[in-house]
């Protein structure tokens, strides 16, 4: 085995840890695996030898060449719509993104995807590296040009976004989550009875047009015909999640982490007594997005 070998072998060891950060940078499988293999090409250029640390110095690397692919990006990666979504799911092997990533979505959180994709770029560098990683801020610092008191500033924001600011008390936010959470549940395997339970008898629903199947009606009221729609849409509810949605309780559909749908619900008495599903673009711009720990 010659010494490019013997260092393709090394690498290779690293990649699945190299691919995961990059993944959490980019929001993208496809970008980050273009970042790992820009990571082994700069490797090629220099004397491994030299190098003490090959992990610490390949993440480096990488996380270097995201923060450059986050810089230069001109906008936000096209979102997939929802049937194009739902079609690749039924049928993995039409050119979608790969099952890998569905799984990589999973282990970090759709959520969160969706949130780190609203951060600045050094933001969510230090923001991954940091709380997720562990790094310490020094060598965070020359990453994204601050020092590691400005790199810790940094971090503080980014992480205050991704927590976000409830506005009820911890008590209500907990009862809320639970009211939410058997409607989530309930929706997901189309168990009327259980959607029931959870709706008051007078509850609104409201939704975007771009939301609802051609001639969907944007308002329905009443338990039995709100439920009736959720447990018809028992595919869609099983790519959603929790999320704080400004500042409550709320729902994201984003499938790898693309946001789709939020929902916000007005919830009385323990009971839904009414939910909007929003899915205009412009309105979901405007919503503040928080992951709901």
């Amino acid at each position: 085995m010659d010494e490019r070998d013997g260092l393709a072998e090394r690498f290779e060891t690293q990649r699945g840890r190299l691919r995961a950060v990059a993944y959490r940078m980019l929001g993208s499988l496809d970008e980050a695996d273009d970042a790992v293999q820009e990571a082994w090409l700069r490797l090629g250029r220099v004397d491994a030898d030299d190098v003490d640390n090959l992990a610490g110095w390949l993440r480096t690397v990488v996380t270097r060449i995201c923060l450059d692919m986050l810089r230069s990006r001109r906008t936000r990666r096209e979102d997939l719509t929802e049937q194009e979504v739902l079609d690749q799911l039924s049928n993995p092997s039409q050119g979608s993104p790969p099952e890998d990533e569905a799984l990589l979505a999973e282990s970090v959180g759709r959520a969160l995807l969706v949130v780190l994709d609203t951060l600045s770029p050094a933001e969510r560098v230090a923001f991954v590296l940091h709380d997720m990683y562990a790094v310490p801020f020094d060598r965070i610092a020359p990453i994204v040009e601050r020092t590691p008191v400005a790199t810790k500033k940094l971090a503080s924001r980014a992480r205050h976004k991704v927590q976000g600011s409830p506005v009820v008390s911890a008590a209500e936010l907990a009862r809320h989550r639970q009211v939410v959470s058997a409607f989530l549940a309930a929706a997901r395997v189309g168990d009327l009875t259980a959607i029931l339970a959870v709706l008051a008898p007078d509850v609104m629903r409201r939704a975007d047009p771009a939301a609802l199947p051609p001639g969907g009606a944007t308002e329905v009221r009443g338990a039995r015909a709100v439920a009736e729609g959720t447990a018809a849409l028992a595919r869609r509810s099983r790519l959603a999640e929790l999320a704080l949605v400004d500042g409550a309780v709320g729902v994201v559909v984003a499938p790898y982490g693309r946001l789709l749908f939020a929902l916000t619900f007005a919830i009385e008495d323990d009971r839904i007594a009414e939910y909007d599903v929003i899915a205009d673009p412009a309105r979901l711009r405007r919503l503040h997005l928080a992951v709901l720990d």
